[in-house]
């Protein structure tokens, strides 16, 4: 019969190593804030997603019209994931959908995806366009790309003329970011519990106050559209 070789005992008493948790840092790691009149031209979408936010956002950008305004998103994803997800949706949707580019300026009825390799800024060129700006800065709420970050960027340069979603999402990344998007003249929607996979970064940005209205998922694209209209006098289909 086979028996058990004998533990060493100072080994079974010693304790285990502490775990190593990197810390949650804000937006401020990555760009200040700033609280004068956003300069933008034009009108421009902002989306950010995490846990559930493939369908999510499938559902939402399938039903936008090809003469939306830009449309940028952070959805956490990793590197190796961010383009090919990017091609699928092109496929699906109307709009033109694709893993957005250092420098490039935003056009109309087109989406650009964040690379899960960096968070999504804007920078105005000198004409008031909105142009893309990657940073691969620290991680922030543990996560680049960050929603946070996307979203201080756009109160930043683009102001009241930006219209902020909050999808599904595990956490509370996004939420001071659309706070600070309200403050500085934005109009947000929250998606509601019921049809998130995860209500947690809605929740967040809910609980501050920073949600104009909450919304069934499928019922996103078309408030949108009407909000695209209202906001930017665009003459966007029913």
């Amino acid at each position: 019969m086979m028996q058990n070789p004998p533990q060493d005992k100072n080994k079974r008493d010693r304790p285990l190593p502490a775990l190593e948790v990197s810390p949650s840092l804000s937006a401020d790691v990555i760009l200040p804030r700033q609280t004068g009149r956003a300069q933008g031209r034009g009108g421009l979408l902002a989306m950010g997603s995490s846990t559930g936010g493939t369908e999510a956002l499938r559902v939402v950008l399938a039903g936008l019209a090809r003469d939306t305004p830009p449309v940028i998103v952070s959805q956490h994803m990793p590197e190796m994931f961010t383009r090919s997800f990017a091609e699928r949706l092109d496929s699906l949707c109307a709009i033109h959908v694709k893993e957005a580019v250092d420098g490039e300026v935003l056009r109309p009825g087109t989406a650009y995806i964040a690379p899960g390799h960096s968070h999504l800024l804007l920078r105005l060129a000198p004409d008031g366009a909105y142009t893309v700006s990657l940073n691969q800065g620290h991680p922030v709420n543990r996560h680049r790309p960050s929603v946070d970050v996307m979203f201080r960027a756009a109160a930043n340069v683009a102001g009241s003329n930006c219209i902020a979603v909050i999808l599904t999402g595990m956490g509370r990344d996004g939420a001071e970011g659309m706070l600070e998007l309200k403050q500085a003249g934005a109009y947000n929607l929250a998606q509601d519990e019921k049809s998130c996979v995860v209500f947690g970064m809605p929740r967040e940005a809910i609980l501050r106050g920073a949600a104009d209205e909450v919304l069934a998922l499928t019922d996103i694209p078309a408030r949108l559209t009407a909000l695209c209209r209202q906001r930017f006098n665009l003459r966007l289909p029913c």
